[in-house]
């Protein structure tokens, strides 16, 4: 075992300096200098010796090195090709880590599962992610449905707020539904800046992602569904009637809109982040039904 923990302050410019690497901007670097944050996160996960986990932008490794310590196994997809000599260094006394050297967005994640874990183990997804792509990488891992028990990240704050939200709060939106279709997303910890190098500048959250087994509700047609919930909220200002207006122009006029509405018993006048998921479900169903 390293004498010390790769998530101290002195270790990463230790680290850093070694290797004379420079953060790139264009990946959102950051590294986490703080191990009692790591272990918590850990801990939030439901991670132990039983478990596998998934990590994405292992950076140094300080997340990476936590997860070895009390994972089973662990594999990490880095896309900077930079880090893999220091990666090499930092996580030589663990023998529990394959590092994929791919961009998240691009890997089959479900084949290299099938490679690297036994069939029935329980699964965590964990990763400090880059904030700048924090969504596209999320919604890419949940609708590929992979057979994984959660997904446990640290992502700037707001974006938190927004994935956890419940009906009529600001956060509320699009993204809320989307995310809650697939899991039971609670914010479990706050992360301030400080405990950053470099020091972002936005403060970030841990978000608990809980894969449920099924959706809440059934419909007709996922993609129509997500497509129609962000109709729903082009404009947060307006009104449902008003947005659905717009959102089929082409097709039917005020009125039409409001005779469906009135159908399924939902008052044109609400908006969009008034609608549970449940309400949703039926206003896309009814309209697909006229596809």
């Amino acid at each position: 075992m390293p004498k010390k923990h790769i998530a101290t302050p002195s270790r990463t410019k230790e680290i850093l300096s070694k290797y004379k690497f420079s953060f790139k901007k264009s990946l959102g670097q950051n590294f986490l200098v703080d191990v009692n944050i790591l272990e918590n996160i850990i801990k939030h996960a439901g991670i132990d010796k039983s478990s596998g986990a998934i990590e994405i932008g292992p950076g140094i490794g300080a997340l990476t090195e936590q997860l070895a310590i009390y994972a089973d196994q662990v594999v990490a997809y880095e896309i900077d090709k930079r880090l893999f000599p220091i990666l090499a260094d930092t996580l030589q006394d663990y023998s529990n880590v394959e590092l994929i050297h791919q961009d998240i967005l691009q890997a089959d994640v479900a084949a290299a599962i099938e490679a690297h874990f036994p069939p029935e183990q329980s699964i965590h997804i964990v990763a400090n992610l880059p904030y700048y792509i924090t969504t596209p990488i999320l919604m890419k891992l949940l609708r590929e449905r992979l057979p994984v028990s959660s997904l446990t990240v640290m992502i700037q704050k707001e974006v938190a707020e927004r994935m956890a939200a419940k009906p009529n709060s600001k956060s509320y939106g699009s993204l809320t539904i989307a995310v809650q279709y697939y899991t039971e997303a609670s914010v479990v910890m706050r992360v301030p800046r400080q405990v950053f190098m470099p020091q972002p500048n936005v403060d970030s959250s841990i978000l608990n992602l809980v894969v449920r087994e099924n959706p809440p509700v059934q419909v007709e047609d996922e993609d129509f569904f997500f497509k129609l919930v962000q109709a729903c909220f082009a404009q947060r200002r307006k009104t449902l009637r008003n947005n659905l207006t717009s959102f089929y122009k082409e097709k039917y006029d005020k009125e039409t809109i409001t005779n469906l509405l009135d159908s399924i018993e939902i008052d044109g006048i609400r908006r969009g982040e008034s609608l549970s998921m449940e309400e949703f479900a039926l206003l896309a169903n009814t309209f697909f039904k006229l596809e």
